[in-house]
């Protein structure tokens, strides 16, 4: 199976097929409003604005798994989002990370790039770099903010 293969819900709730991003690099990120990382929404909305223009794509979404800090509806993350750090980048519906309600697009991830904690993401902002071939390159831990990743961007754009 193919990240393309997935399907996946817009934070406006539509279904989207993953093949919307065939031939894009992608940044994969599990975001909440309410996490100590939340400003990472900044540095993702920079990487996103400076490289957009050469196919690349940050996908965000939210979950409420980890100490219940993406508490909100959809219309509330959104306009969260838009309002508090000017977000551009394609949001996505609630989604569970880990366990057995884990999203089908999470378990491909983990199944890809495990972690410290093998096939489990650790906290909110854990991210994935995909290529244009939807081949899952590296993945990044919560602390590590997203401008620090612009080299392997850039290797793989």
């Amino acid at each position: 199976m193919s990240i393309y293969d997935l399907m996946v819900k817009d934070i406006d709730g539509n279904e989207i097929s993953m093949s919307k991003y065939k031939g894009k690099t992608l940044l994969i990120v599990n975001v909440a409003s309410k996490c100590g990382f939340t400003n990472q929404y900044e540095g993702l909305e920079e990487l996103y604005e400076t490289y957009k223009d050469k196919d690349f794509m940050v996908l965000g979404f939210p979950s409420n798994e980890f100490s219940k800090q993406e508490p909100g509806n959809e219309e509330e993350i959104k306009s969260f989002c838009s309002l508090t750090y000017d977000v551009k980048f394609d949001m996505f519906s609630k989604i569970e990370v880990n366990g057995d309600n884990q999203s089908a697009l999470y378990k491909l991830l983990k199944e890809e790039q495990s972690g410290l904690l093998g096939n489990k993401i650790k906290w909110n902002f854990t991210k994935f770099l995909v290529d244009k071939n939807g081949k899952v390159i590296d993945r990044y831990a919560p602390i590590t903010k997203p401008l620090s990743i612009k080299k392997d961007i850039e290797k793989i754009l």
